[in-house]
C-alpha cells in the first residue's frame, strides 16, 4: 500500500486558500517529499502528517516556490528528535543551494546526505522503491520524477517440489536469494512466477510538454502534472514562461495511458481551478482538479 498526498496545489506563491505544490508519499514506514516551498510544513500539519518520518526529499528545480521551505522543515524534523540521516536529491547545483539555505539551519542532530544528478536523469533504489528523475523543459534546469514499487511473481510450490528444492531454501528464494549448496545452485526463477503489476506514480511540474513526460508517465497508476493555466487565451503565456496548460497536461495523460490524472501548480490568478474540470474530463475522463491535501491510497491489484 502506498499513501499519496498532494499537500498543496499552487504555483509561484502561497495563498490563503492554496499552499504551494508539494507531494508526500508514504510507503513501508518511510516518507518521501517532492518539493518544499514556503508553507509546506503548515500544509503537512493540516493533513495530520508529521515531518519526522521523511527519509528522502527531492527537488524538481531551484525556484523559490519549490525550495524555500527546506530550512524550516529540517529544523522541524530536528525538533521532533530525529537522528536518522535524511537524503536530499536534486539536479546539479544541489550542494550550493542546500548549503545556502542551511545558513539558517546549520546544526542538525542528523546527517544530511546530498545526491546530485545531471544529464537526462538518474534512478535511485531505496526503502523498497525505485525513484527515477527525467529532464523536462523549463526556464531553468528542471526534472520530473517517477516513483515505482515492483511486485514479484507468486511462489510456485509445485515447481519447488518438482525441482527437489529443500523446504529450508524456499523463503530465501522468495526473497530473491541465489543459493549455492554443494554442486547445486538454486535460483529464484526456478520457483517464482512472472512479475506482477506494481505501483507507479509520476510527478512533473514547471515544464512545456516534452516526449520525456509521456515516456516516463506511461502506465502510471497516478500521474500528477502541472496545469498552470486553464483558459485558452493563456496558452501564449504558458509557451513564453515554459509552463503547461491544463489541456496540454490532459493530452499527455491520455497518450501515456495513465489510470488517473491530478492537475496542480495553478497560477495565483486562476481563482477556483475546479471550474475547468468538466472541460479537462472531455480530453481525459479520469482527470481530477484536486484540492490541497488530496489523498489517495494505492494498493496492489488483487490476483
Amino acid at each position: 500500500m502506498v499513501d499519496v498526498t498532494l499537500l498543496g496545489t499552487g504555483g509561484m506563491m502561497p495563498l490563503p486558500y492554496r499552499w504551494l505544490t508539494s507531494l508526500m508519499i508514504r510507503y513501508n514506514g518511510s516518507s518521501l517529499l517532492i518539493d518544499c516551498g514556503e508553507g509546506t510544513q503548515i500544509a503537512m500539519r493540516e493533513r495530520g502528517w508529521s515531518a519526522n518520518p521523511i527519509d528522502v526529499i527531492c527537488f524538481t528545480h531551484y525556484h523559490a516556490d519549490h525550495i524555500s521551505g527546506l530550512p524550516g522543515l529540517l529544523l522541524d524534523m530536528a525538533n521532533s528528535d530525529r537522528t536518522e540521516p535524511v537524503t536530499i536529491i536534486g539536479p546539479k547545483g544541489l550542494e550550493r543551494v542546500v548549503g545556502g539555505l542551511r545558513v539558517i539551519a546549520p546544526e542538525l542532530p542528523f546527517e544530511v546526505r546530498l545526491r546530485e544528478f545531471s544529464g537526462d536523469g538518474e534512478a535511485f533504489e531505496m526503502f523498497g522503491y525505485r525513484l527515477k528523475s527525467f529532464k523536462v523543459n523549463h526556464s531553468v534546469t528542471c526534472y520530473g520524477y517517477t516513483f515505482e514499487v515492483d511486485r514479484a511473481g507468486k511462489f510456485d510450490k509445485d515447481a519447488a517440489v518438482a525441482a527437489n528444492i529443500p523446504l529450508e531454501f524456499w523463503s530465501r528464494l522468495q526473497n530473491g536469494e541465489i543459493i549455492n549448496t554443494g554442486d547445486v545452485t538454486y535460483e529464484p526463477s526456478m520457483v517464482m512466477g512472472p512479475d506482477r503489476k506494481g505501483i507507479k506514480i509520476t510527478y512533473c511540474t514547471d515544464t512545456r510538454p516534452v516526449p520525456a513526460i509521456e515516456e516516463n508517465a506511461s502506465g502510471s497508476d497516478l500521474c500528477i502534472l502541472e496545469g498552470m493555466y486553464g483558459d485558452a487565451e493563456d496558452a501564449p503565456k504558458a509557451l513564453k514562461k515554459k509552463h503547461m496548460t491544463m489541456q496540454e497536461a490532459a493530452k499527455i495523460a491520455a497518450s501515456a495511458n495513465v489510470q488517473e490524472l491530478w492537475l496542480t501548480h495553478f497560477s495565483p490568478s486562476m481563482g477556483k481551478a475546479k471550474r475547468y474540470e468538466a472541460e479537462i474530463k472531455e480530453i481525459f475522463p479520469a482527470a481530477l482538479i484536486p484540492k490541497d491535501g488530496e489523498t489517495r491510497e494505492l494498493n496492489f491489484e488483487e490476483d
